[in-house]
C-alpha cells in the first residue's frame, strides 16, 4: 500500500508538469505542455489506431514522455466519473 501511494505522488507530479489547462486555449481543455494539442486529441488518435511513433512523426512538438502524462491524466479523470 505504501508503494502504491508513492507511485500516485510521482504520477501526479509528472502529469502536472506536462498537462496544462489555460482558460483561453482550446476552450480550457487539458493540453500538453501549453501546446494546442489536447489530451483528448492524443487519446482519439490512439483510439483510431495511430501508434505513438506515428503521432510523434505527425506532431514533432510532442515528446515520448507526453504519452505517459496523457495516460495518467485520463486515469485520474476516469476515476472521477459518476455513473
Amino acid at each position: 500500500m505504501h508503494q502504491e501511494s508513492r507511485y500516485h505522488l510521482t504520477m501526479s507530479s509528472t502529469t502536472q508538469s506536462r498537462i496544462t489547462i489555460e482558460p483561453g486555449k482550446r476552450s480550457g481543455q487539458p493540453c500538453i505542455r501549453g501546446l494546442r494539442i489536447t489530451v483528448w486529441d492524443v487519446l482519439g488518435w490512439l483510439a483510431t489506431g495511430a501508434t505513438q511513433e506515428q503521432i510523434l512523426e505527425d506532431y514533432p512538438d510532442l515528446e515520448p514522455q507526453d504519452f505517459q502524462a496523457v495516460f495518467d491524466f485520463a486515469v485520474k479523470m476516469g476515476r472521477r466519473v459518476e455513473l
